[in-house]
């Protein structure tokens, strides 16, 4: 933009027309920041008087105030010669086609209903500025014309410099139409690059810009430009199609010019490319809803996991029993199982709602694509076969398991939208050596890597859509069809993986992704890969004191620390909690506290129990992910930590880690 409009703008002067003082104070609010010089009146009679005195800019106009209301303020400004060429912006409740055509006939240019939304009163104003701008230089134009001939050549030169500096260093597209807008006296250069059509085929045939555009607009926007006459001030949203085959969403705003005479002879007006503008506005309203549906993923898997703490729990416990009969015993072990992929279940749902942590530990990736079979069956339906070609003996890798499965799941997706009739899916693995080299524009490290790939046989993409594949919010399908978020995430989760992705795609071809994610470290291995710690043989003698609002959670943890041996006091919220530690404080070793509850949360109520001994320990457990759970909790520092649904062995082991840890 040309720095000298900028300047004019900021240094425009806005007068604001309002009985109310918070509706001024509030305009003047939202335009202070822009630079603007705001003035205030608080009925039409002082505006008529300060505009005597001190002419704005631009007015901004309530309607219905005591006395004077603003069509009769409109009505007069535009009948006196000196004020009739400023722009009125009538400020109204009434958003109905009778209030504008009323404001319309006294001479209003635009209207904004209330509540204001600011990024659109800033978007009128500036547009109004610069058309008035437009118009300034437009009307000294004509002066200097009707002005002597030797006088008038040099003035012509600078006003028509000045004139192209503003017109033609701005994105946003001037032009000067004829009364019916028959006929084009300029259009500047941004129109080649909104319209993708030449200046010069708008002069010679201003119908063009009509035909661009889009059919199903046509009517609206003729009804909107020319309700009742050849022409009125309009501020209009339509779409046009350009050459390409490509569609622009375009806002244009049209304001008349007066003679002497005080009759119209040009309509000049501004139009912009808003394409992108409404595009990332709904990027971001999705954005919302998607995390909505985190937030709702996130407290269902909350509450399931604290079902499943039970079910999972007392289930291994009856079915220690050595009496236990074997029938009931392989029932049990069958519940059991189920609970275990339900916990799955809830934690592909925390990864799939981004609730999930990172947990990084070393994975066999053919252990876990097998592990997936039955749920991407489920997924993709009957008409896609599902082929698995796995290389034995493949190398451990370094990963989340929830995030590795978000990536096979949201490519496998992927695949089967690609083939809408039906076809294959072959997911691949094997080890693989990568030299210097790059992907997409990006070096790769050499370096032994498991290659994981899923080919399938559908529609493929163009070069095109393959270079904006990753890009947050690309979708190349229908409206509602889809996010634009889950390529982009795999994207995301492999490079916090330090991997890469590389893709292969032709039209009817069929598409191939690679993912490469580096070998585990040995020492890594050896870590991971240790067998889980047991339980000290040696029984314990201390006591625990369990706090949890589940009354069904409480149990099973009560009965698990008491079959081990240890003294236990539970409670059911954190008054309960504090009285019975007020009373067994010099006997109490851990408090395993519940970190989200109703009324206060785990580490509020460890922090109360400090005041009384502040070497009590504690351990948290919860059915969130530990760092959804800490952020709800408002803490970060939530350790130790255990996830619930948890088995007798690991709620043992972090209850005995916890009392140990110095």
């Amino acid at each position: 933009m040309n720095p000298s409009l900028v300047v004019a703008e900021r240094q425009s002067r806005i007068l604001v027309v309002d009985d109310e003082p918070t509706n001024r104070q509030l305009l003047e609010v939202m335009l202070a920041p822009e630079g603007y010089r705001v003035l205030t009146a608080a009925s039409g009679e002082d505006a008529l008087a300060l505009i005597g005195i001190t002419p704005p800019d631009l007015i901004l106009l309530d309607i219905m105030m005591p006395g004077m209301d603003g069509h009769q303020v409109a009505a007069a400004l535009k009948a006196n010669v000196a004020t009739k060429s400023i722009p009125i912006i009538m400020v109204t409740a009434l958003d109905d086609r009778a209030a504008r055509m009323h404001g319309l006939r006294a001479g209003a240019e635009d209207f904004l209903t209330k509540p204001v939304d600011r990024a659109e009163l800033c978007v009128r104003v500036r547009n109004l500025l610069r058309l008035k701008a437009y118009s300034d230089y437009h009307d000294r134009y004509s002066q200097i014309l009707e002005g002597e001939v030797a006088a008038r050549s040099a003035a012509l030169v600078e006003s028509e410099a000045r004139f192209r500096q503003i017109a033609e260093s701005v994105p946003e597209m001037f032009f000067l139409l004829d009364p019916l807008m028959t006929q084009a006296f300029y259009v500047s250069p941004a129109y080649e690059q909104i319209y993708g059509r030449t200046c010069d085929s708008m002069y010679a045939n201003p119908a063009s810009w009509v035909e661009a555009i889009h059919p199903d607009d046509r009517e609206a926007l003729r009804a909107a430009i020319a309700p009742e006459g050849p022409f009125v001030p309009f501020d209009a949203e339509y779409r046009i199609v350009r050459p390409d085959g490509s569609v622009r969403l375009i806002r244009a705003h049209g304001r008349p010019l007066y003679n002497s005479a005080g009759d119209i002879y040009r309509v000049a007006g501004v139009a912009e490319d808003i394409t992108e503008r409404r595009t990332l506005e709904g990027q971001l309203r999705q954005a919302s809803k998607m995390d909505a549906i985190g937030q709702l993923a996130s407290g269902v898997a909350h509450d399931f996991n604290n079902l499943l703490t039970v079910i999972l729990g007392f289930s291994e416990m009856i079915a220690a029993d050595p009496a236990l009969p074997d029938q009931p015993r392989k029932d049990l072990s069958e519940v059991v199982e189920a609970a275990r992929r339900a916990s799955g279940l809830t934690k592909q749902l925390l990864a799939f709602s981004r609730k999930q942590e990172m947990n990084t530990t070393t994975l066999d990736v053919n252990g876990v694509i097998t592990g997936m079979t039955t749920m991407l069956g489920r997924l993709i339906g009957a008409q896609v076969e599902v082929t698995l070609t796995l290389a034995p003996a493949l190398s451990l890798v370094l990963a989340d398991r929830g995030q590795l499965e978000q990536v096979v799941m949201n490519l496998v997706v992927n695949a089967r939208d690609a083939m809408p009739r039906g076809g294959r899916v072959t997911i691949e693995t094997r080890d693989v050596e990568l030299e210097n080299s790059s992907f997409h524009e990006e070096t790769v490290e050499r370096g032994q890597y498991v290659m994981l790939a899923v080919t399938d046989t559908g529609c493929g993409m163009s070069q095109e859509t393959q270079r904006r594949l990753f890009e947050p919010f690309f979708t190349t399908k229908k409206i509602g069809e889809g996010t634009g978020l889950g390529l982009p995430v795999v994207y995301g989760i492999v490079k916090q993986c330090k991997g890469y992705i590389w893709l292969y795609s032709e039209l009817g071809r069929g598409t191939t992704f690679k993912v490469y994610l580096p070998h585990a470290e040995p020492a890594l291995r050896s870590e991971d890969l240790r067998s889980a710690a047991t339980v000290t043989s040696a029984r314990p003698t201390e006591t625990v004191m369990v706090v949890d609002d589940e009354s069904a959670v409480r149990q099973f943890s009560r009965r698990i620390l008491e079959h081990a041996g240890y003294g236990v006091w539970d409670a059911a919220n954190a008054d309960e909690a504090e009285r019975l530690f007020a009373k067994h404080a010099d006997t109490i070793a851990l408090v395993v506290t519940d970190i989200v509850m109703r009324g206060c949360y785990g580490p509020e109520l460890t922090g109360r129990l400090r005041r009384h001994t502040p070497a009590v320990k504690a351990l948290y457990m919860s059915g969130y992910s530990r760092q959804s759970a800490a952020r709800r909790a408002e803490d970060g520092n939530c350790l130790p930590f255990i996830q619930k649904p948890f088995t007798t062995a690991e709620f043992l082991r972090e209850v005995r880690e916890a009392i140990d840890r110095a």
